[in-house]
């Protein structure tokens, strides 16, 4: 029941948030619509079937091998006993601070030919340029391991979620029935944490069909690279949009199962939440067993590349306090911030006006908001750049004959609409968390600040927002270490001469020079450790929160 007629500012902000995050979409389609079909008639001639057979083969790559880490990892962390396991609950989460192409990066320099590991095999065996084979890091099996070490704790996080979770008497009864650790996990843990590691694994795909920095530092062809080369390398506005659409199209797909798989968790958790699930102790070889399985992705993940990144960053005598390096650290904050504040209030208004005024038109809106999680940044950049291009033209014309005078792009030549880019590719991180935090405060809560004559505004400013002080600031977090990161909608939208740590990292890295994109990686890794840590002090709490009184 709604708690009381909401203030119009507050339900027409709402309502504008999420006409923002479906502009971008309903441009795509407009735009794809209305391109030549010779254009369409030669992508399918020429490159579609490629962009569709690699994005293909990454998707199902990623798919297999982060449902295959996370979940091992996550059940030997949550449901056995062995030295380093409280290290490992938290490392394995570690990984998560990298974006992909950084992780490319590094292990680029690491294992090209003129890497360490090449040049050390050679002088070890003496061997020539041609006496030898060794695997090429620069490929579409490399890029799927790329993603995978940093996209694997999304399965990984969910699935350990779920098996704390899990009720402990399904597992008693198959221990008693003689099933072994092993066989509980494939017969009772598996099934019921099936939905939360299915969630994990469409968000790791998501986020593999929108990943540009990587494939396109490793020369792969996928939809993401295709939308950047037609936009920018053949200025064919036309041929984007009809490459977003096709992605649009498989993400909006995606975001629909995830959807799903989230509905059907809530279903499979019965039993004694707090009943302790006895852990199995491992000895032997299974110690030895779950510390490789658990050691491997942080090591792969996290350690080495860190490492390395380190190393190169003392090879590289790049100046992270330089005037030039201070530059790109203040737009990166600029936007990151700027974003991060735009995103974050737009959610508030959208979660406040659902709790206030809980109809069919607040909830829908809200629905709308989330498309944007689901779909790659260069698609949102074409989404918003074909409309906004044309009111900017079409404004200076008008300016130009009426008064003589040249507007310039205002809002495609200045960061406007980047930020609005981010706030549509990140609201669902921001509205999730601020949701989260509201779910705590009890609805009685409104129910009396109304009947002491709190206005709508007034009550979520005065009862709500102290009580939601550390979800907004999570929020705020989350969306500035993401928006540190994002690449595609960057490298597309940016004003001229305005780069920032991701852009130039990208830019070192396509000319070959490695050593120096560590040093802006270094930076975009720390900033990326902060969301991890909260994250995985969430889990902490629950563990504990599960532990018998």
């Amino acid at each position: 029941m709604p708690t009381g007629t909401p203030s119009w500012p507050l339900s027409a902000g709402a309502l504008l948030a999420a006409a923002a995050c479906l502009l971008p979409m309903a441009a795509v389609l407009l735009a794809a619509v209305t391109g030549s079909l010779e254009t369409l008639s030669h992508l399918a001639d020429t490159v579609l079937w490629r962009y569709t057979w690699t994005t293909a083969v990454l998707v199902v790559l990623v798919a297999l091998f982060t449902a295959v880490i996370g979940t091992g990892t996550a059940w030997l962390v949550t449901m056995t006993r062995f030295p380093g396991v409280r290290v490992f609950e938290i490392a394995l989460a570690l990984p998560f601070a990298f974006p992909a192409y950084v992780m490319a990066y590094a292990y680029t320099d690491f294992l090209d030919h003129p890497g360490a590991v090449q040049t050390t095999l050679r002088s070890v065996f003496g061997w020539g340029p041609r006496d030898y084979w060794f695997p090429e890091v620069r490929s579409v099996e490399g890029a799927a391991i790329m993603l995978t070490l940093v996209l694997y704790p999304y399965v990984y996080l969910l699935a350990r979620a779920a098996f704390l979770r899990e009720s402990a008497t399904a597992n008693l009864a198959a221990r008693t029935m003689g099933r072994g650790a092993w066989g509980a996990f494939w017969h009772v843990s598996l099934p019921m944490a099936r939905p939360a590691i299915a969630g994990g694994v469409l968000l790791a795909v998501m986020e593999t069909i929108a990943d540009f920095g990587t494939v396109s530092y490793f020369g792969i062809q996928t939809f993401a690279t295709g939308i950047y080369s037609s936009w920018f390398s053949l200025a064919d506005r036309g041929a984007a949009a009809q490459l977003a659409l096709c992605l649009l199209v498989f993400a909006l797909f995606l975001a629909i199962l995830e959807r799903m798989q989230r509905g059907a968790a809530r279903n499979h958790h019965a039993g004694k939440r707090f009943e302790l699930m006895p852990p199995h102790i491992l000895t032997g070889w299974g110690r030895i067993g779950a510390w490789a399985a658990c050691g491997l992705p942080v090591l792969f993940g996290f350690v080495l590349p860190l490492v390395l990144l380190f190393e190169m960053g003392l090879r590289s005598e790049q100046d992270l306090f330089s005037q030039r390096y201070l530059g790109f650290i203040q737009n990166s904050v600029i936007l990151a911030g700027t974003a991060a504040v735009v995103t974050v209030t737009a959610a508030a208004l959208i979660a406040f006006n659902t709790r206030l005024h809980p109809v069919r038109l607040s909830f829908m809106a809200g629905h709308i908001s989330r498309i944007g999680y689901a779909v790659p940044g260069g698609v949102i950049a074409v989404g918003l750049l074909v409309p906004f291009a044309f009111l900017d033209n079409s404004i200076d014309a008008r300016m130009r004959e009426w008064f003589g005078i040249s507007t310039g792009l205002i809002f495609t030549g200045t960061i406007t609409v980047l930020v609005m880019a981010y706030m549509v590719r990140f609201m669902a991180a921001a509205l999730n968390t601020v949701e989260a935090g509201l779910g705590t405060v009890n609805p009685n809560t409104d129910a009396v600040a109304r009947t002491l004559g709190r206005s709508p505004l007034r009550m979520v400013w005065s009862v709500h927002m102290p009580i939601l002080r550390p979800s907004v600031f999570t929020a705020l977090l989350i969306v500035f270490v993401d928006v540190m990161k994002e690449l595609p909608a960057t490298l597309i939208m940016r004003p001229f001469n305005f780069d920032t740590l991701a852009v130039q990292a990208h830019r070192l890295a396509s000319d070959e020079r490695l050593t120096g994109a560590a040093v802006p990686s270094l930076v975009i890794v720390a900033a990326g450790l902060l969301p991890v840590i909260l994250v995985c002090r969430s889990i902490a709490r629950q563990k504990r929160h599960r532990q018998p009184s």
